[in-house]
């Protein structure tokens, strides 16, 4: 569920202005699924822009401000959600840690880096959804340490039907600054696409893994 239709355009106008999302159809990126993909997103590059880093963190600080009273503990997804999630969590004055994909190697072998109080909800910040698999082994890996995680916030989901569903069956509520419907009407009214690519895009989205361009 996206915060509101304004800011999704908004949002969505800044990513596509930076580069942080590119879309080409005719020469399609490869995800490492393996997936072809006309469009490729690395919100990390928001974080070379401050005042587009630092409008987005406020708007997301804001909304954890209007509905968590309580103290809480801000969880960045490494490795492209950290930057983003560690400005918030640096506004709200709240503790921050951030979740590995997976344990490390040496050392102690950490997957969660950072002091998590398993007595504080833990609120996940996440910069990209695609499938879900990712955000949610983070989630898991919070839950398995034995706290208690009350939602996600993401700068862009996909909107992948395969997606949600895990999220719903993970009892997770993810909130979105913007998503894949009004990324392509900024796209459009941009004149970074045309109507006809408008709709090939809207085609992938379907079922990425057998899209042909």
């Amino acid at each position: 569920m996206i915060f509101n239709k304004n800011l999704a355009l908004q949002t969505a106008k800044h990513l596509l202005q930076i580069n942080a999302i590119k879309l080409n159809l005719e020469n399609p990126f490869t995800w490492a699924s393996g997936w072809k993909s006309p469009i490729y997103c690395d919100n990390r590059i928001i974080l070379s822009y401050p005042k587009i880093r630092s409008h987005l963190s406020d708007i997301i600080s804001k909304k954890i401000a209007q509905e968590h009273s309580d103290p809480l503990i801000i969880a960045g997804v490494a490795t492209g959600a950290i930057g983003i999630a560690m400005l918030v969590a640096d506004k709200l004055k709240l503790p921050f840690i951030y979740i590995r994909p997976e344990p490390k190697k040496h050392g102690q072998k950490n997957q969660i880096e950072g002091h998590l109080n398993s007595k504080l909800p833990v609120l996940v910040i996440e910069d990209l959804i695609s499938t879900g698999k990712s955000s949610l082994n983070a989630v898991n890996s919070i839950k398995n340490a034995g706290a208690n995680v009350i939602g996600m916030i993401a700068l862009f989901t996909y909107g992948f039907e395969m997606a949600e569903k895990a999220f719903i069956n993970a009892n997770v509520n993810v909130q979105t600054l913007c998503d894949y419907e009004h990324l392509l009407s900024v796209a459009e009214s941009e004149g970074e696409i045309s109507a006809f690519q408008k709709e090939r895009l809207k085609t992938w989205r379907k079922d990425p893994s057998v899209w042909n361009n």
